[in-house]
């Protein structure tokens, strides 16, 4: 019942098609993840009102892996990468497309139930801003809604951990970037600032809390 009430309510308030991928795959009557603005009385998301914001999560899910989520217009543009960002520009990460997510699940940290999308626990590994740093063969700069659009984009990240210029490449999949074999690339680019390495993600502990994915799964994962 929730969950149809969620999906329609998403549909004629107007919120736009953005996160309507994410709203149809979750119950927020039984998870606990943001459902996004203006469903319950939530204040100002993170990335307003300055610099676009980027958070990379640890997510213990039916596989074990980092999502990498940049904040374009409204949302979080979102990827899988199953060993996690690197700071070695020798590195080619795996990154695959996943559904927008709204602004607020930068701060999400806790258990998604077992049944639900995802369920799993997550931890904040890293957050912070970003400069997006996309440009044209004459040196101008390109919007990048329009870069990733065109399957490539570069881009400055500021976080507690991961620093320095880094790029997403598309070499699978269309333009949408949404089909069942779309592939991107995640590289640290020479040059920019150097970072931490991809950290073992049962250990790593959150930028937010503190807490590893066992603490988060002990404190959270109660009722």
């Amino acid at each position: 019942m929730v969950r149809g009430t969620v999906r329609e309510e998403r549909q004629v308030d107007g919120e736009g098609d953005g996160l309507r991928a994410y709203h149809g795959k979750r119950d927020f009557g039984r998870a606990r993840e943001p459902a996004g603005p203006g469903t319950s009385g939530e204040g100002a998301a993170p990335g307003d009102g300055g610099a676009p914001r980027f958070v990379v999560q640890i997510h213990d899910a039916s596989t074990l892996h980092f999502d990498f989520r940049l904040q374009v217009a409204d949302v979080l543009k979102s990827w899988s990468v199953p060993k996690g960002p690197s700071a070695d520009p020798r590195d080619k990460r795996l990154a695959v497309p996943t559904e927008d997510h709204p602004l607020e699940y930068e701060e999400f940290e806790g258990v998604i139930p077992a049944g639900e999308y995802g369920g799993g626990t997550v931890i904040v590994w890293d957050r912070g801003t970003y400069e997006p740093l996309s440009h044209d063969r004459r040196g101008r700069p390109v919007d990048f809604a329009e870069s990733l659009a065109h399957g490539h984009a570069r881009f400055r990240l500021h976080g507690a951990k991961l620093r320095g210029e880094y790029a997403l490449t598309r070499f699978r999949g269309g333009p949408d970037g949404d089909g069942a074999d779309a592939a991107w690339l995640l590289v640290k680019t020479a040059g920019g600032g150097r970072g931490h390495g991809t950290p073992d993600p049962r250990r790593a502990r959150s930028a937010r809390t503190g807490r590893t994915l066992a603490r988060v799964a002990a404190e959270d994962g109660q009722g």
